[in-house]
């Protein structure tokens, strides 16, 4: 393995994207951002971090579990075919860089953009019982999340529709700060959103699918574990006995049809459905196999990668070197833009 991606990323346009560490990554999270990465690594100079400073913004007395959760997600991104010779992988906390950045950039931010933040509108009135209240962590998020972007002038951010107004937030940042401090030349450039292509994956009971929720199928699932959860999946509601037609728009497994089944299978399960002339268990059999399938290599994968943990250690390592020379140099330009290269 080389120490770094070589140097002809660097003229490709620039991809930043993160996750908070949750552990095992699902379907969901493959679907909704893991796919869409493993393309753009072929295209685009890619920086993919473990967003663990995130975690803490809302889980922040979980610490017993974080350190083997940024694992098991990291092996998750390499499994589904996440190239370290081609992007950055690395971790958010490793980088002090961001925080200072963080800092900066406060000094300039009025408070009363953070506040009108839905996400933390939502989060206050949620704690607002226990009289907590949201935390200043929670509150100033979203300007983490624009330092992270801004430090390594992202040309692009992956994301799905309901987080646009987080990439909106990172462009008036920057444009407030070169308005201020550059105004000659714009030091952080605004980024642009980059829609996935599966904004959201329905779980196993027609909702979002989440670990929290108890609706997940997970990436390194076994193919048993699979075959279990699929067939005890709830139908359409109207389809009480076998010989009831149905209709696949109220049924929670149509969803899962539309992303793995061809046209031909899709055809043969609808028709099906609505004459009654197959029951659901046998509509769910080819999704099955389609899951089994996609997951294979993914487990494969990740099997070697979990008997050799310190390979996996060495990869962040050196993602998180090259990360910081790109970080660092960001960062002496924003310092001498504010009068602070002293």
């Amino acid at each position: 393995m080389s120490e770094a991606p070589t140097d002809t990323l660097s003229s490709r346009p620039r991809v930043l994207s993160g996750m908070r560490p949750t552990g095992a990554l699902h379907l969901g999270h493959y679907h909704g951002a893991l796919k869409n990465w493993v393309n753009l690594q072929a295209t685009h100079d890619c920086f993919f971090f473990v967003a663990d400073w995130h975690a803490l913004t809302t889980h922040y007395q979980d610490r017993s579990t974080i350190e083997r959760n940024v694992y098991d997600m990291v092996v998750d991104w390499l499994a589904a075919g996440i190239d370290p010779e081609q992007a950055t992988l690395f971790i958010q906390s490793r980088m002090p860089e961001h925080a200072e950045l963080f800092t900066l950039l406060a000094m300039s931010t009025p408070a009363a953009w953070l506040e009108r933040i839905p996400s933390y509108k939502d989060q206050l009135e949620k704690n607002r019982p226990n009289g907590e209240g949201a935390t200043y962590g929670f509150l100033g998020y979203p300007l983490l999340q624009a330092a992270d972007i801004l430090i390594y002038k992202a040309a692009c951010v992956p994301v799905g529709e309901d987080q646009t107004a987080h990439v909106e937030v990172t462009r008036e940042v920057a444009r407030r700060f070169n308005r201020i401090y550059s105004p000659e030349r714009a030091i952080l450039p605004e980024p642009q959103e980059l829609l996935t292509a599966t904004p959201r994956l329905p779980g196993l009971d027609g909702q979002k699918m989440s670990k929290s929720a108890g609706n997940a199928i997970a990436m390194r699932d076994g193919p048993e574990v699979v075959d279990e959860k699929v067939r005890t999946m709830p139908t359409d509601p109207q389809r009480v006995r076998r010989s009831d037609p149905g209709e696949p728009s109220r049924c929670p497994v149509w969803p899962l049809h539309q992303l793995y089944s061809d046209a031909s299978t899709q055809a043969w399960a609808s028709e099906g459905c609505r004459k009654a002339s197959i029951g659901c268990l046998d509509c769910k059999k080819p999704l099955i196999e389609a899951i089994q399938a996609e997951q294979k290599p993914w487990r494969e994968r990740a099997e070697a990668f979990l008997a050799n943990p310190k390979q996996v250690q060495w990869i962040v390592e050196v993602g998180t070197e090259r990360a910081r020379a790109v970080a660092r140099k960001t960062l002496r330009e924003v310092r001498t833009a504010m009068g602070l290269a002293y």
